[in-house]
């Protein structure tokens, strides 16, 4: 049985890799035939699209994306999340241990997102947006999408309800919103920094603070 089971999977591996194999040399054959000119063409067309991508890596770094920044006020978050079409805003309190847990996680993010801006303010000093926003657990994360408040991680209960889950796994919540460009499989969590036996899959668009994505918080000025 064990034999059989082996003599199968060689085969498939083996049928594998013929399918690779015969896809390179497809694409081989079929720049081979290209003459100068459509080369010339294809060149251009990489070369532009790498001139646009870094054009625009430059345009999000001057609205001060890369870095997890923190803001002074609430003035100060509507103007941020008008200039970028994806922002990650955590709501924290000095005081609150797990606030500097989110930190430390985003931090990382921001830096590898640069299509997304990552910032923080306290809540302390945004009495009205917290209450606009329905804010009640501390910290928050409020993930905002061409200006609207799209989604919420409340706390760790998203992340495996412990505080040792990985970035990954935060990374992997944010991509399930869209505020995040992920590029993982969204259906399945990563296993890092789970509770034993816990089993989280993809998160479903659900109703926010009671009100469903249909009717989302605008966060601009009314």
């Amino acid at each position: 049985m064990a034999n059989q089971q082996m003599d199968i999977l060689s085969a498939v591996l083996e049928q594998s890799a013929k399918l690779m194999e015969e896809q390179v040399d497809a694409q081989l054959n079929k720049l081979s035939e290209m003459d100068e000119d459509e080369l010339d063409k294809l060149k251009e067309r990489r070369l532009e699209a790498l001139k646009k991508a870094q054009k625009q890596k430059q345009e999000w770094l001057s609205k001060g994306h890369g870095e997890y920044r923190e803001i002074s006020s609430e003035k100060d978050f509507f103007g941020e999340v008008k200039e970028s079409k994806n922002a990650v805003c955590h709501f924290y309190k000095s005081s609150t241990f797990r606030c500097k847990i989110f930190d430390k996680h985003l931090a990382i993010l921001a830096k590898k997102h640069v299509e997304t801006k990552f910032i923080k303010l306290n809540v302390e000093k945004a009495p009205f947006l917290t209450e606009r926003l329905r804010i009640k657990v501390i910290p928050t994360l409020a993930l905002v999408i061409d200006g609207k408040t799209k989604d919420y991680v409340v706390g760790f209960t998203d992340l495996g309800n412990t505080d040792e889950f990985s970035t990954e796994m935060l990374e992997w919540r944010l991509g399930c919103s869209g505020v995040i460009n992920y590029s993982g499989n969204l259906m399945d969590a990563p296993t890092a920094g789970k509770k034993s036996g816990s089993k989280i899959t993809k998160v479903e668009k659900k109703t926010i603070r009671g009100r469903s994505n249909d009717s989302d918080s605008d966060s601009g000025d009314d």
